[in-house]
C-alpha cells in the first residue's frame, strides 16, 4: 500500500481528505506543523481539535511540537506580509516533503487543499516545485468538493472549528471590524480612560 503523508492544518480541515485518501487505496499519515499559527493558545486548540480527529479514524499523526516556532514564519513573510501565503505554503510544504522522505512516504499532499479559501494554484505550484528535485511525489486533490460534509461531521463530532487561517494577519483581517465597531462607538476610548 502507498503511503502518503499528509499535512494537517486542523482537526476540522482533515476529516474529509483522510476519508478520499483511504478510499482511494493510500496509507494516510498525518504531520501537524503550522509556525504560522497565533497566538500559542490557537496551536493548541487546533492540535488538540486534530487529536480528537485522529482518534475517531485512527489516524497516525506526527506532531512536530518541538519545531513549533512563530519566528519562522514571521522571518519567512517579513517584507511580504500582503503576500504572505506563498511563503507560508513553502515553508510548511517544504517540511513536509522532508517529513515525507524521512518516515518513508512516497507521497505528500496538505489540508489546505480542502479550504475554499486558499490558493490552489500557488499550493500546487509549491509542491510540484518541491517534487521536482526526487523524493516524495506531491498529490493534487482539490478536496474542495467535500467542503460540506466535512463542516457537518466536524460539528456533529464537536471538533473546534477556527474562525482565521492561523497566522497574526490573518486573525487581524478576521476581527478588525470589532476594532472599528469600538473605535467608531468611543468604547475603546472610555476603557482606555478607566484603566488610567
Amino acid at each position: 500500500m502507498t503511503r502518503v503523508l499528509l499535512h494537517i492544518c486542523c482537526g476540522a480541515c482533515a476529516i474529509e481528505p483522510v476519508g478520499w485518501l483511504r478510499g482511494q487505496g493510500y496509507e494516510v499519515v498525518g504531520l501537524f506543523y503550522n509556525p504560522n499559527i497565533h497566538p500559542l493558545q490557537e496551536y493548541l486548540r487546533r492540535r488538540l481539535a486534530l487529536a480528537q480527529v485522529a482518534e475517531r479514524l485512527a489516524l497516525d499523526v506526527q506532531y512536530l511540537d518541538q519545531e513549533y516556532a512563530p519566528q519562522d514564519f514571521f522571518r519567512a513573510v517579513n517584507g511580504r506580509e500582503e503576500e504572505r501565503c506563498g511563503p507560508c505554503y513553502a515553508l510548511r510544504l517544504k517540511r513536509t516533503a522532508a517529513a515525507a522522505r524521512a518516515l518513508g512516504c512516497e507521497i505528500f499532499t496538505t489540508t489546505l487543499l480542502y479550504s475554499k479559501y486558499q490558493q490552489h494554484a500557488a499550493i500546487a505550484a509549491h509542491g510540484v516545485s518541491l517534487a521536482a528535485g526526487g523524493g516524495p511525489r506531491f498529490l493534487y486533490h482539490d478536496f474542495r468538493v467535500s467542503w460540506k460534509q466535512g463542516i457537518e461531521k466536524s460539528k456533529a463530532w464537536g471538533i473546534y472549528r477556527q474562525q482565521y487561517c492561523g497566522c497574526l494577519y490573518s486573525e487581524f483581517e478576521r476581527y478588525s471590524k470589532d476594532l472599528e465597531r469600538c473605535v467608531s462607538s468611543g468604547a475603546a476610548t472610555q476603557a482606555i480612560g478607566k484603566d488610567t
